[in-house]
C-alpha cells in the first residue's frame, strides 16, 4: 500500500549538543540571511502531513516557527536514536493517523525536496521495513523513514541494550537505501564546524543561481 503524505510525520532533529560548532544550536546559525532550520523546514514541509521539532532545553528559542517542540523521551541525550524514538512517540500521541516518521537533520540545509518519494519508492520496491539515504557511496543513517510500530523495540534497544549507533539497530530489520547523487551538490552536506558554514554559503550561491 503506497505511503501517503498525511501518513508521515516529519521529525526535525535538533537535539544534539553541537560541540564541534562550539555549542549552541547549529540549526539557528544563519545561512544566506536565514537560520539553517528555516531552509530545512522550507524543503520538508510540503512532503509530510505534520512537522515536529525534536530539541532539548528551553523550547521558547524555537517559538517563532510555530512548531511543536518535543524533548527526548529518554534521559541522558543518548544520541540520534533518541530523536527517532521521540518522533515515533510524538506521532503515536498527536498524529495517530500517521504510521511513519521521516527524520531529518537540522544542520543539512540542502536536504532534497523529493526525499519522501525516493524513500517510499525504495521501501516499496524492496518490501523493506525502513529506509535511509546515501550520497557519494556513503550512508546517512539518521536521515530516513521509520515505521511508528517499531517504537517499543527501539526504546528497549536504547534503554535495556544501551544501543547508540543507528546502524546497529537498523541491522535488525530489512533496510532500503535511497541513493542520491552528490554532484553538483551533496544534498546531505551538513554544517558541523564554522568552516562548514562558509562552505554552505558558497554552495547556496551555486544552488540559487
Amino acid at each position: 500500500m503506497p505511503v501517503e503524505r498525511d501518513d508521515i510525520v516529519g521529525v526535525l532533529l535538533a537535539g544534539g549538543q553541537s560541540r564541534r560548532m562550539g555549542g549552541g544550536d547549529k540549526s539557528l546559525r544563519h545561512l544566506a540571511g536565514r537560520p539553517i532550520l528555516s531552509h530545512v523546514i522550507e524543503r520538508i514541509r510540503g512532503q509530510v502531513g505534520r512537522l515536529v521539532l525534536n530539541a532539548n532545553g528551553d523550547p521558547e528559542r524555537f517559538a517563532g516557527y510555530g512548531l511543536p517542540v518535543a524533548p527526548d523521551v529518554v534521559e541522558g541525550q543518548p544520541g540520534p536514536l533518541a530523536g527517532v524514538l521521540t518522533g515515533m512517540r510524538w506521532a503515536a500521541q498527536h498524529a495517530p493517523e500517521a504510521h511513519w516518521v521521516l527524520t531529518v537533520a537540522t544542520d543539512a540545509p540542502f536536504v532534497p525536496t523529493d526525499i519522501v518519494s525516493r524513500l517510499t519508492a525504495a521501501i516499496e520496491a524492496e518490501g523493506a521495513e525502513l529506509a535511509c539515504v546515501a550520497s557519494g557511496g556513503r550512508r546517512h543513517p539518521v536521515i530516513g523513514l521509520w515505521p511508528v510500530r517499531l517504537a517499543d523495540n527501539l526504546q528497549n534497544a536504547i534503554e535495556q541494550e544501551n544501543i547508540r549507533k543507528v546502524d546497529l539497530w537498523t541491522a535488525r530489520f530489512k533496510l532500503s537505501v535511497a541513493a542520491f547523487p552528490e554532484k553538483p551538490t551533496d544534498p546531505f552536506f551538513n554544517v558541523n564546524h564554522p568552516d562548514d558554514l562558509e562552505e554552505a554559503e558558497r554552495v547556496y550561491e551555486q544552488v540559487a543561481r
